[in-house]
């Protein structure tokens, strides 16, 4: 067969699986991500020994130290994953959840029901445990999962996708509503992004240049995550020790990750006093400080911040800062500069506040809260497919609702139109 043949038969299989998956009750699918989990732990040696070769791989590639780290599986990773499938299977199951229900005037009771959305393809790089973490989401939300990892990851993704798949077998489970491209070759990805007739939705997860490939090639709805740009405002009423600690944990906890704060704003009126604080606390801790020109009137050893700045996702310790006249221009910058991603405000003014809560334009908006807090286990989802900066169907961090849709449920009693 060729990579075209095998990708079609896939996922017509998982389409077929799919149709089991929506009628699964909770019980049944708890009891299977528990027992995926024991079965995780009972073959921690074997996925450590596969990984290993995933490790050398990628030492003779010159893969960096971080990814390294990334890739690597070790008991305590193999444990951690088996606990995420556990945290999935005590989550509520939104399948079959009746949202509305409402009376028309000729009798006719309306309703919305949660169902599965069908058959899901997740497009990974180099962390092993997605493949744990997005299957366990994918199956306890009722649907078919097709899984493609990066090829740095090869051998640990196809042990841990063989193992789960050996407990649904046991459970009289399709094996194929679990399923991993075993090949790395790219037109893998491609023939997968191609199967719109079995497939429902493309989740990708890594870095901007993977995900614009696969929003370049998919013939599938794809959920849409490049970067964040992330925001925070200062405002004329804000707590300055509250901002201070705010901003610190956005910017140094971990500068890497997409819900990183990125533009500091602050308002005129604040800035002769706030700027200096904030400039001498960040410099301290090591962060390179980007300002516009009336920034930098009040912290001169500031780097002249460029157009290019206020687009710019560092992922490292530095911040781009602007002092701005008022909430409405701290809004407009934002608007125009931000990714959908998260803004935060820090503001003893309730009125500003509702403002910029209705009038941002992002997935996750925060009131005196650290933008570190878009995570869907941060905001209770209990753990996260992805974040999406797309409005269809999703906006913001994923949980396991995200991976349903609704239809209509219509009770009667004989009704006809007239």
């Amino acid at each position: 067969m060729t990579i075209a043949e095998k990708i079609g038969k896939i996922a017509a299989e998982a389409r077929e699986a799919s149709f089991t998956m929506a009628k699964l009750s909770s019980v049944v699918k708890n009891d299977l991500l528990k027992n995926m989990a024991m079965a995780l732990i009972s073959n921690a040696a074997h996925l450590i020994k596969e990984n290993r070769r995933d490790l050398e791989g990628g030492e003779r590639r010159g893969l960096s130290v971080a990814m390294l780290d990334r890739l690597m599986l070790n008991e305590s990773r193999v444990k951690g994953m088996a606990e995420g499938l556990r945290e999935v299977a005590a989550l509520a199951d939104p399948v079959g959840e009746v949202t509305r229900m409402w009376k028309r005037p000729n009798g006719l009771m309306v309703g919305k029901m949660r169902i599965p959305l069908g058959v899901i393809g997740i497009v990974y790089e180099a962390r092993p445990n997605v493949t744990a973490d997005a299957a366990a989401l994918c199956l306890k939300s009722g649907n078919s999962v097709i899984l493609r990892g990066g090829s740095e990851a090869i051998y640990s993704n196809v042990a841990i996708a063989r193992i789960l798949r050996e407990v649904m077998t046991k459970a009289g489970i399709p094996a194929a509503a679990l399923s991993l491209i075993p090949f790395v070759e790219r037109e893998g990805v491609l023939e997968m992004l191609k199967q719109e007739e079995f497939i429902d939705l493309i989740i990708p997860r890594g870095g901007e240049s993977l995900i614009r490939f696969v929003v370049d090639h998919s013939k599938i709805p794809v959920i849409k995550h490049y970067k964040g740009v992330c925001h925070l405002f200062v405002d004329f009423s804000a707590d300055y020790a509250m901002a201070e600690r705010l901003i610190v944990n956005a910017k140094t906890q971990r500068p890497g990750v997409c819900n990183a704060l990125e533009t500091l704003l602050i308002h005129k009126d604040v800035a002769e006093t706030f700027v200096p604080r904030i400039f001498e606390l960040l410099s301290g801790l090591g962060v390179e400080l980007r300002g516009d020109e009336t920034f930098r009137q009040f912290a001169p050893q500031a780097k002249p911040a460029t157009e290019e700045d206020w687009y710019a996702e560092y992922l490292d310790l530095i911040l781009a800062c602007r002092v701005v006249d008022d909430l409405t221009e701290a809004i407009a910058h934002i608007n125009r500069y931000g990714t959908l991603h998260t803004e935060a405000i820090v503001t003893a003014d309730y009125s500003n506040a509702q403002r910029f809560i209705r009038e941002v334009n992002s997935g996750v908006v925060l009131v005196n809260a650290s933008t570190r807090f878009a995570d869907g286990n941060q905001l209770g989802l209990g753990a996260e497919i992805g974040i999406s900066t797309t409005k269809l169907h999703s906006f913001g961090p994923m949980g396991l609702e995200d991976l349903t849709t609704t239809k209509f449920i219509v009770y009667g009693e004989g009704q006809v139109r007239q």
